[in-house]
């Protein structure tokens, strides 16, 4: 499989000059399974260069979303294939709080959008799974799923195929003030001998404890994690809007300050945009 990010950013976009070598859109991550299949998670601002090379090629789109939040559904209405006539697209919602499954569409009604959703011509099927179910197949990659600590709920993604395993965990709190959805031991199980974990890196411990409940890790813990589940690769992910490329790259050095210390085997990066990563 090939692995290439195309949004890395939280919360919102952060166009500039200060944030071109990591990127500003935010989340979408592409994944090109070795059997032709595409599967794409989130679908933030980033989704719409991804959608430009999609066009391009024929086949079926998978859609995993973690959630509804606007940085992880605002770049659909701008997704060149869903007005490609009849293009198959499936998308599944996350583990979400209120079963608001087509939050993704409905962001195209009212005075939201001009284009209403009911008028694309693609083929848009919502593929809500049962909340019980925790695993299912697209074409060889078997796909699982872990409900994250995050304000409204949602999943986080397991991809095996190909001899190689993916973990994608954002917004997600490792240790939240409030009722955890999922236990720190129970993610170390989810991503154990990941090839490549992207996990939220969002917080400092330096920002706590005043963002304490917002739903997103801090970049320390992150590495815990990693290191705790003997990951090969972590890739960190929803960098902060507030952080320029600098601010990035200085959070990138004391995480790999941190594996250091720990004498840990595990490579370590900051995701950017255009970053692509054989698997």
């Amino acid at each position: 499989m090939r692995l290439t990010f195309y949004g890395v950013r939280g919360s919102i976009p952060t166009p500039g000059a200060e944030y071109i070598k990591y990127g500003g859109n935010t989340a979408c991550v592409h994944i090109e399974l070795n059997d032709g299949n595409d599967i794409i998670i989130d679908a933030g601002t980033g989704i719409r260069t991804l959608g430009q090379k999609l066009a391009a090629k024929e086949g079926d789109i998978h859609l995993l979303l973690t959630h509804n939040h606007w940085d992880h559904i605002q770049g659909f209405p701008f997704f060149t294939p869903i007005y490609q006539p009849q293009r198959n697209i499936f998308i599944t919602p996350g583990q979400t709080t209120l079963a608001e499954h087509d939050n993704i569409l409905r962001q195209m009604s009212g005075s939201y959008f001009p284009v209403p959703f009911h008028s694309l011509p693609s083929a848009i099927s919502l593929d809500a799974k049962p909340d019980n179910l925790r695993q299912w197949h697209i074409g060889e990659a078997k796909i699982q799923r872990q409900k994250i600590n995050h304000p409204g709920g949602g999943s986080a993604y397991c991809i095996t195929a190909d001899g190689s395993k993916v973990v994608y965990i954002t917004d997600n709190e490792l240790y939240p003030p409030y009722k955890k959805s999922t236990d720190f031991l129970d993610w170390m199980e989810f991503a154990r001998d990941a090839d490549l974990v992207i996990h939220d890196a969002q917080y400092m411990l330096a920002d706590m404890p005043g963002k304490a409940g917002w739903g997103h890790s801090v970049a320390e813990e992150a590495v815990k994690l990693t290191m705790a589940c003997r990951a090969k690769r972590l890739a960190l992910y929803s960098h902060d809007h507030t952080r320029t490329d600098d601010n990035i790259a200085a959070v990138e050095a004391h995480c790999q300050e941190l594996v250091g210390i720990a004498q840990a085997d595990l490579e370590l990066f900051a995701a950017a945009e255009g970053m692509s990563i054989a698997l």
